[in-house]
């Protein structure tokens, strides 16, 4: 996942489930590795400040951990955290619901949904954070700074210039428990800081092994509760992750150095930490960053362009790793039962979106062929066919269930969504066209007889016109004519229909008509002629 250093997108698993591989759970203490170990798992996916709304990569992570999740038996959580309340954006927490539900992977509890752990907000638990904050100050795990942000800033310009990484210089962790008193006593502003220590113990990440970073020699004591009283990342997740009895957390990548951190933290308050694995980067097909402002990479503009959610979560999974296979047009059951997370490699996935309109229309094409969904869509093609056609329809059966389930049938596979269906390659579909005498006179000077063996051909088929013995009657009919080529008979039947000399098959064309249109358009060009 790609992310600014502000935002944090974390997922962790629960719920009572049978695993049978104890190599996913290395903390566990298991005599036998054969024997099945019954454990906690619970996914929660937290999306940090509230700030933005759901993208690409947030939504793959989403992902992976929502399989992770099913895969065992799992709960799905979403908690939000919403701690800096200088970046909120109004509308962001309900769309990043919206947007899980949306894509077929909903939590089971979140803040709109409730749940026995919540609350699911962040900022309506202050005082468990404010708590643990205290204890860790008692056991001097941690400590005041009232550093003002003019020295802080200072003090990073100064490394800046000395081509060095800012950091800070933990200068008030040396106050004396006086100093630190008067201090308070007299109101000045102040942050808690944790104490960070050498001797962090190695821990084997799910994806990329062992890891050990002694991030005491190069940072500053980091900030555990803001001068505003909210706490900052590293500290409410660790807290919420122990009071929601977290036993995994599956998160973005750029979060493995901050482990060995984190973990210094679960070690001073004395918790069990849960087991950590890091998805790599998902990026560009160049190996460049996701970036938000592409402006394209947010799910509701897939979602207003059309894509819909399985192929999403298809193109997702199809450009990384973690699945027994990797092929086109797997649904989420599916890649919940091909999931296995030790083929997640730790190299970046990269995502070619040029790709995206081939995975949307073998999707498209399942949702067709499923008679459930095919109703849905059926629906709401004709809800886009009234907004973009309303004015123009002179014959209403093209709104009717039967004619767009029809049409639908007969272009699953060569569409790649619905939108596709309103373009002027299809106009002829649901408004009738306008062609001239002159147009159909530059093809063939038969334009009447055509038409005539055309009118014909309807009537003796009847109502049971089909592609196939449609198609073999046309070569027949164009025998028929003296003076035109088969080539320029389609072109005028084309013409006849659509007013285009593009797109389906003249056979297919005629198909999706109903015969009373068919006959409608034919005498139109009948009467040019007569």
């Amino acid at each position: 996942v790609s992310l600014k250093k502000n935002t944090s997108l974390r997922f962790i698993t629960s719920n009572i489930t049978t695993l049978k591989n104890n190599m996913l759970y290395p903390f566990l203490s298991v005599a036998n590795s054969s024997r099945e170990t019954l454990i906690n798992v619970r996914i929660l996916f937290c999306f940090s400040s509230v700030k933005g709304f759901l993208h690409l990569g947030g939504l793959r992570t989403a992902l992976y951990n929502y399989i992770f999740a099913k895969k065992h038996g799992g709960t799905f959580i979403l908690r939000l955290e919403d701690t800096d309340q200088s970046r909120l954006v109004p509308g962001a927490a309900d769309s990043i619901e919206d947007m899980l539900e949306w894509a077929g992977i909903p939590p089971d509890e979140s803040p709109r949904r409730g749940g026995t752990l919540g609350p699911y907000m962040q900022s309506q638990r202050l005082d468990l954070y404010f708590q643990t904050a205290q204890q860790l100050v008692e056991s001097r795990h941690a400590y005041y700074c009232f550093c003002s942000p003019q020295r802080l800033e200072l003090l990073k310009k100064e490394a800046l210039r000395a081509g060095q990484t800012p950091r800070y210089d933990n200068r008030c962790r040396h106050l004396q428990a006086a100093q630190v008193q008067e201090k308070l006593a007299q109101g000045l502003p102040h942050v808690i800081r944790f104490r960070l220590e050498e001797g962090v113990e190695p821990f084997q990440d799910l994806i990329f092994g062992w890891n050990r970073h002694e991030v005491a020699q190069v940072e500053g004591d980091p900030v555990v509760i803001k001068a505003d009283g909210f706490p900052t990342y590293h500290l409410a997740n660790i807290v919420d992750d122990h009071y929601m009895k977290v036993s995994h957390v599956l998160r973005g990548s750029e979060w493995l150095i901050s482990t060995s951190k984190h973990l210094l933290m679960y070690r001073a308050l004395g918790w069990q930490p849960p087991t950590f694995g890091h998805l790599p980067l998902l990026t560009n097909k160049d190996g460049s960053k996701l970036s938000k402002r592409q402006g394209d990479i947010f799910i509701q503009g897939f979602r207003r362009d059309g894509v819909l959610p399985e192929a999403l979560l298809d193109i997702t999974t199809n450009c990384g790793s973690g699945f027994t296979t990797n092929r086109m047009g797997r649904t989420i059951e599916e890649l919940i039962s091909e999931f296995n997370p030790s083929k997640i490699t730790t190299h970046s996935a990269l995502i070619d979106l040029e790709k995206l309109p081939e995975f949307n229309r073998i999707h498209l094409q399942k949702r067709i062929e499923n008679e459930k969904q095919c109703h849905l869509l059926v629906k709401e093609l004709k809800e886009q066919i009234l907004q973009a056609y309303t004015a123009e329809i002179h014959d209403r059966e093209v709104l009717d269930k039967d004619y767009i389930q029809r049409v639908l049938q007969l272009r699953k596979g060569h569409i790649t969504s619905l939108r596709e269906l309103l373009k002027p390659t299809y106009s002829y579909l649901w408004v009738r066209p306008s062609f001239s005498s002159q147009q159909v006179a530059a093809l063939t000077p038969e334009g009447h007889l055509i038409a005539s063996l055309v009118l014909k051909l309807i009537e003796d088929q009847g109502e049971k016109l089909s592609v196939e013995e449609l198609s073999k009657d046309l070569k027949v009919l164009a025998n028929k004519t003296k003076a035109t080529k088969y080539r320029d008979v389609m072109k005028v039947l084309r013409l006849a229909i659509s007013g285009l000399q593009q797109g389906p098959s003249v056979a297919e064309m005629m198909v999706s008509l109903s015969p009373a249109e068919l006959c409608h358009r034919f005498q139109k060009l009948l009467r040019q002629f007569s």
